[in-house]
C-alpha cells in the first residue's frame, strides 16, 4: 500500500462513499459508546461515589453522533453528488465536533473521579 495513487483505488466504489460509510459505521458506534457510559455513571452516581455533569454532556454528544449517523447515511442514499458532497461534509465536521466533545467529556469524568469530593457537599 505504499505510495498509493488514484490508479491503485478501486474506482467501483468512490472514495466520497467510503467516507460516509466510515462515519456512518463509526459514529453508530460511538453512539452506542455514549450511551453506554451514561449507564456506568449512573451507577456510579447512584453508589453516591460521584456526582457529575458528564453523562448530560454525553447525551448531547451522542445526539450529536446520531445526526452525523444519520446525514452520512443519507449522503449514502442520495443520488446528487452535490448534496452527497454537502451532505457528508456537514456530517464530517458533526462528527469530528462529537468526537472532541467525547475527549472533554473523559476528561471531566477523570477529574471528577480523581478529585475526592469536599466533605458537605453530595
Amino acid at each position: 500500500m505504499e505510495g498509493e495513487t488514484s490508479e491503485h483505488r478501486d474506482t467501483s466504489t468512490p472514495l466520497e462513499q467510503d467516507i460516509s460509510i466510515h462515519i456512518f459505521t463509526v459514529s453508530s458506534a460511538m453512539m452506542g459508546v455514549c450511551l453506554t457510559v451514561i449507564g456506568l455513571i449512573r451507577v456510579v452516581i447512584t453508589l453516591g461515589t460521584a456526582d457529575t455533569l458528564a453523562d448530560d454532556f454525553l447525551a448531547g454528544d451522542a445526539l450529536l453522533f446520531l445526526i452525523s449517523c444519520l446525514l452520512s447515511y443519507w449522503a449514502l442514499r442520495s443520488r446528487s453528488m452535490r448534496r452527497m458532497h454537502r451532505l457528508e461534509k456537514i456530517a464530517d465536521g458533526i462528527f469530528i465536533f462529537a468526537m472532541i466533545g467525547m475527549v472533554i467529556i473523559c476528561a471531566l469524568i477523570t477529574y471528577t473521579i480523581s478529585v475526592p469530593a469536599r466533605p458537605g457537599t453530595g
